[in-house]
């Protein structure tokens, strides 16, 4: 059995390795691509799953309807997706890839939060609750329960409710 100060330290130089990655990953998306993480990984969803609508978009990506507007509103000035209003229903407004969005997508690297993600989606419900369980034991350690979520690097907050994992 590990000694309490060696995990103790094994899991603060785990903490620093995920902040290093995000940190360089980051950078290397906004030098490859030009865009944001969250920019490219909203591109990348909608190349998977086009035509999306923002609701089902935002639930893919996690997070909130209005915050993927702001997004899309910045992509499709760039030329990355357009907007159509549905033929069934005039109210909902489907979201495509245009040429250039295709374009960056096949040339584009994958983007941190959609690794982690697809990664947490794979796991178990049992492994899912001793991460859950453990994060939310240090942000309670930390003090910073009522902080809400930023969106990672950037000043914008996700205004999404919590999530409850029902399925297994």
């Amino acid at each position: 059995m590990k000694k309490i100060s060696n995990q103790v330290a094994e899991i603060v130089d785990n903490i620093r390795k995920v902040l290093q990655v995000i940190n360089e990953q980051s950078k290397k998306v906004k030098r490859d691509t030009g865009l944001t993480g969250r920019q490219l990984r909203t591109i990348k969803t909608i190349a998977k799953s086009a035509p999306i609508n923002v609701k089902d978009l935002a639930q893919c990506i996690y997070l909130h309807p209005t915050t993927v507007v702001g997004i899309l509103d910045r992509l499709e000035e760039a030329g990355f997706v357009s907007r159509l209003r549905s033929n069934e229903d005039r109210r909902v407004v489907v979201i495509n890839l245009t040429g250039k969005g295709k374009q960056l997508v096949a040339k584009s690297p994958d983007v941190i939060k959609g690794m982690l993600v697809s990664g947490l989606e794979k796991l178990p419900k049992k492994q899912l609750n001793i991460i859950d369980d453990g994060l939310a034991e240090l942000v309670k350690m930390l003090g910073i329960e009522a902080i809400p979520p930023q969106l990672i690097l950037s000043s914008e907050m996700n205004r999404q409710e919590k999530r409850i994992v029902t399925s297994e």
